[in-house]
C-alpha cells in the first residue's frame, strides 16, 4: 500500500470506533424506544399514569456513543504522536461496544414492556442493564490501556 493511500485511511480506526458505537446507541435506543412508546399508549388506553421511568431504558444505550468518543480521542491523541493508525481498535472496539447497545436496547425494551405492564421490577431490570453496559465499560478500559 502506498504511501498516499495509507494517509488517505489515517483515520479509520477514529471514524470506526465513534461510528460503530454510535450505530449500536441509535439501534438500541431505538428498540428501546419503540416498547416504552408501547407501554404508554396501553397506559393512555386504559386511562392510567403513563410512567416517566421508562425514558431510563431507552436512554441506556446511549453511553456507548460516550465511551466511543472516549477511545476515539485517545486513539487520535497516541496516533498523533506515534504515526501509528490502530485500525484494528477502532474496528473492533467500536463493533463490540455498538453490539453492547444494540442488545442493552433489545434488554430495555423487554423492561419497558415488563414495568409498563406490572409496574414493579425497575431495580431488576437496571441490574441487567448494567451488567450489558459493562461489556462496552471493558472494551473501552482494555483498549486504552493497549493503545497508549
Amino acid at each position: 500500500m502506498d504511501q498516499g493511500m495509507l494517509m488517505q485511511l489515517k483515520d479509520l480506526g477514529l471514524a470506526a470506533v465513534l461510528g460503530l458505537a454510535a450505530c449500536g446507541s441509535a439501534a438500541g435506543a431505538g428498540v428501546a424506544g419503540m416498547a416504552a412508546v408501547g407501554g404508554w399508549k396501553k397506559a393512555y388506553a386504559q386511562n392510567k399514569a403513563a410512567s416517566f421511568m421508562l425514558v431510563s431504558f431507552v436512554g441506556a444505550p446511549l453511553s456507548q456513543t460516550i465511551y466511543g468518543m472516549i477511545l476515539m480521542n485517545k486513539i487520535a491523541e497516541v496516533a498523533s504522536t506515534t504515526g501509528q493508525f490502530f485500525w484494528a481498535a477502532g474496528i473492533f472496539g467500536g463493533a463490540a461496544m455498538g453490539l453492547s447497545a444494540y442488545f442493552q436496547g433489545k434488554a430495555g425494551a423487554a423492561a419497558a414492556d415488563a414495568f409498563s405492564e406490572t409496574g414493579k421490577g425497575f431495580a431488576n431490570y437496571l441490574m441487567v442493564l448494567g451488567i450489558i453496559e459493562t461489556v462496552a465499560l471493558f472494551i473501552m478500559v482494555f483498549l486504552l490501556g493497549k493503545v497508549s
